[in-house]
């Protein structure tokens, strides 16, 4: 998706990549103003809880998509550039082989964040984002393929964390059948709790939850029954924690040719759209929170904002 026509950018445009398990995208703007948005669905991180590497089929992927950015790049007289690699990255012995590749086609190398980092560029993108001040403290979610960020703050982080399950780790280990089985879910389930038992940043604490990042927006297009998916009409949507409930539970359920028939469902994202899901209500199951705040500015933002 290109924004505001994608014109020419005349001031000092600043170029911004967040590749993670699943998406890598492209943000191109003179902040605030932001010409293109772009993403692709390259699942990088494919396999990689089970084989510690990136996969040769998912470097290509990738790879395909950086060229068509530095293509994109090309058009603009961008001043600045950071590329920010996350979970997947950290876990592959392989890292290098990325690296080395990321540098041939865009002459940078990506900068493999810590879970630390990563949560701190991931609270600044979605919190400035926001029309009205939220109540403090505020728990920013962030859920990727790899791993989850909960960050916990007001107009900075005072704690973080970073837990390593994401909607491609948790369906790869366990969401096997098409839909799941109820002891696959169960099992998925036992997973996400364990993780979030062992986290430092409770979501109890929060007085206001912002999700962002694809499983969220998507479960909010899910719960707004978009006829298509619209990033201006789920850009800060308050929606009630009850109805993301009850739509991450027919998500989950849902074999993955209904998921796709879906008008707001991203192909790349229907068969593990219900990992995701399932991570984002366990997480409100912790909060006495009655609604849930979703922002379609995330880490991105963050990671372009760090270069003003």
């Amino acid at each position: 998706m290109v924004e505001e026509g994608a014109q020419r950018l005349s001031r000092n445009p600043v170029a911004a990549v967040d590749c993670g398990t699943n998406t890598i995208k492209l943000l191109v703007g003179d902040l605030p103003d932001v010409a293109v948005r772009e993403m692709r669905m390259v699942r990088l991180g494919e396999g990689v809880d089970r084989t510690g590497r990136l996969g040769e089929e998912a470097l290509a992927r990738a790879f395909a998509a950086i060229e068509e950015y530095a293509a994109i790049l090309a058009e603009h007289d961008v001043s600045r550039l950071r590329f920010c690699a996350t979970s997947a990255t950290r876990d592959a012995v392989n890292a290098q082989e990325f690296s080395d590749g990321v540098y041939a086609r865009l002459g940078v190398r990506p900068e493999v964040l810590s879970g630390e980092e990563e949560a701190a560029l991931a609270f600044a993108g979605a919190v400035r984002n926001l029309a009205a001040s939220p109540d403090a403290p505020v728990l920013v979610v962030d859920i990727g393929g790899g791993s989850t960020e909960l960050i916990l703050g007001d107009t900075a982080p005072s704690a973080a964390a970073s837990m390593d399950i994401g909607s491609v780790r948790l369906h790869e280990r366990h969401l096997r059948s098409d839909p799941p089985t109820a002891d696959e879910v169960a099992a998925c389930v036992a997973d996400i709790d364990a993780a979030l038992d062992a986290c430092p940043v409770s979501p109890a604490d929060a007085a206001t939850v912002v999700g962002i990042a694809g499983t969220v927006t998507t479960v909010a297009a899910g719960v707004l029954d978009l006829p298509a998916y619209e990033r201006t009409a789920i850009d800060q949507q308050v929606l009630a924690v009850e109805a993301v409930h009850a739509t991450v539970s027919r998500l989950v359920a849902m074999p993955v040719s209904e998921r796709l028939a879906l008008p707001y469902m991203h192909p790349g994202r229907a068969d593990v759209i219900d990992a995701g899901a399932l991570i984002l209500s366990r997480v409100l199951r912790r909060t006495s929170v009655p609604t849930l705040v979703v922002s379609e500015s995330d880490i991105l933002d963050g990671i372009a904002w760090s270069l003003v």
